[in-house]
């Protein structure tokens, strides 16, 4: 036993003093567990994944050329400039950015919409080509393993279980703590390459103010607290204002002033008039508590309470209770029935853990053969009710609604939330329907214009012209970055978001 002991403590200690390197950006890196050559080969693997998961690629050459030669431009300043890097503008309605191993950089054409200019478009990208010149995939998977080998040490060294697990909640600790640090030093690296590139320095708070200033207005618009109850400590990125006070200091470093270098206000927003925002025709549209899908002519509205969120592959609902809905589709095989198809719909929700469903009852409705199962299951942390109810929509095709909601409620009030929406869902089920020609017709996709404001107009007039029941002052003032609306000014060229064809 002792002899395992030091064997085992011997071959890691020389594993890890002989993975120690120096990153391209100039940090040290502990990376036994991922070499240059794997961190590309994942990319190259998960990017048609990724690329599925959000919509695929906007399919418009201006705006995806426009955002490859940016990152191109800030890349040529970085540590790597000879590395091939994949630069994608994604189809996605959810505002991010992120970067795989191996030089593969996406952001979203949500984000994309909220920029006023290049040199922000640039101070994002610089922020994902650090994230990859740094390893930082490398490095954060590298933690988490060793954290799993150092607790397997503790318990051969220590024979305590117990220890073990202390150990790994650690290693978790350290990972979190590592990620933030991760993150600072992006826009570190980030707010270098796009100094090098020629690009002001401050882009990179200024573009980090307006998703505070975003997120705020989602917590306000949505009803929810902006700041949830996670103190910063808890999060895996900063909170955004410390990261913009701290990016602020990072252009100071630069000593280079404040609106001394080019921001390229006019060529962004020439490269995103006409930009989709919000949902597209592809994936459908959420209006209010319905969604509707133009192309597929299908609709269904949501009880009162319910939140929707729309993704490529699934509709989810949130609603009272902790009910949650899931809205999707699939192909009939041939000669498959409804029955047939509910039951795989059944082995992939329960992970074939659940073994065979629960005998489907079928009936009619809106014209469309249902099938439904119901049933109880346990987990590890909770009992849930599960229900499936498919739709025959043809021949060939079929849709379903799954819904989830908590098997005992907490109190007697909690009880009777539960129960009525539960009432309210079945009205979902029978709202569920085909779309005619002249409703399919009615719903178009939300568009950027970019406009000249005239003399004499006013933000409270420009707002008028946005696309929504609610907030379009809120909204146009910080889609344009504007802390208050006396920034409008005549001659002056702003973003709208407007109905398009």
């Amino acid at each position: 036993m002792a002899r395992t002991k030091a064997i085992l403590a011997a071959v890691t200690a020389s594993m890890l003093l002989g993975s120690c390197s120096t990153t391209p950006a100039g940090s040290l890196a502990f990376t036994p567990f991922m070499s240059r050559s794997q961190e590309q080969s994942i990319g190259e693997s998960e990017h048609p994944k990724l690329l599925a998961e959000f919509g695929g690629a906007y399919p418009d050459d201006k705006a995806s050329g426009y955002v490859a030669m940016v990152g191109g431009r800030v890349l040529q300043n970085s540590e790597t400039p000879g590395e091939p890097f994949t630069f994608t503008l994604l189809d996605s309605s959810v505002v991010n950015a992120f970067a795989l191993p191996g030089g593969y950089v996406y952001i979203s054409r949500q984000l994309l919409a909220l920029m006023n200019d290049e040199a922000e478009l640039a101070s994002v990208l610089g922020h994902e080509i650090g994230h990859v010149t740094d390893r930082h995939t490398a490095k954060r998977y590298n933690t988490q393993m060793l954290g799993g080998l150092g607790s397997l040490l503790v318990a051969v060294l220590t024979g305590s279980g117990q220890l073990a697990q202390m150990a790994g909640q650690a290693a978790q600790v350290y990972t979190l703590s590592y990620s933030r640090d991760q993150e600072l030093k992006a826009d570190s690296l980030g707010i270098r390459y796009i100094s090098r590139a020629g690009y002001d320095p401050y882009a990179s708070p200024d573009m980090l103010s307006i998703l505070d200033a975003q997120d705020k207005l989602d917590a306000k618009i949505t009803g929810r607290n902006a700041e949830e109850a996670t103190p910063n400590w808890a999060r895996t990125h900063p909170l955004t204002s410390d990261r913009v006070a701290q990016a602020r200091q990072m252009a100071q470093k630069t000593g280079i002033a404040p609106g001394s270098r080019p921001r390229n206000r006019d060529a962004l927003l020439a490269a995103i008039d006409g930009l989709v925002v919000d949902d597209s025709a592809e994936q459908g549209f959420v209006r209010g508590r319905t969604f509707a899908h133009k192309q597929l002519k299908l609709t269904f509205t949501v009880p009162e309470g319910f939140t929707l969120q729309n993704s490529p592959r699934a509709v989810m609902a949130t609603g009272p209770g902790q009910v949650q809905v899931m809205f999707a589709g699939g192909p009939l095989a041939s000669g498959q029935s409804l029955g047939g198809y509910l039951q795989e719909v059944w082995t992939e929700l329960t992970d074939n853990q659940a073994g065979a469903g629960p005998q489907p009852q079928y009936g009619q409705m809106n014209g469309m053969q249902t099938a439904t199962i119901a049933t109880r299951l346990s987990t590890s942390s909770a009992v849930l009710d599960v229900s499936i109810h498919a739709f025959q929509w043809s021949p060939s095709q079929a849709y379903h609604f799954v819904i989830v909601s908590p098997a005992y409620a907490s109190s007697q009030s909690a009880a009777q939330s539960i129960a009525q929406t539960q009432g309210a869902l079945t009205s979902m089920l029978q709202s569920f329907r085909k779309l005619s020609d002249a409703e399919a017709a009615k719903y178009k996709e939300r568009r950027i214009k970019v406009v000249t404001v005239a003399r004499g107009q006013t933000a409270q007039q420009l707002a008028q012209r946005m696309a929504y029941d609610d907030y379009k002052l809120d909204r146009f003032l910080v889609l344009n970055g504007f802390q208050n609306a006396s920034e409008v000014k005549p001659g002056n060229k702003v973003k709208l978001i407007v109905y398009g064809d």
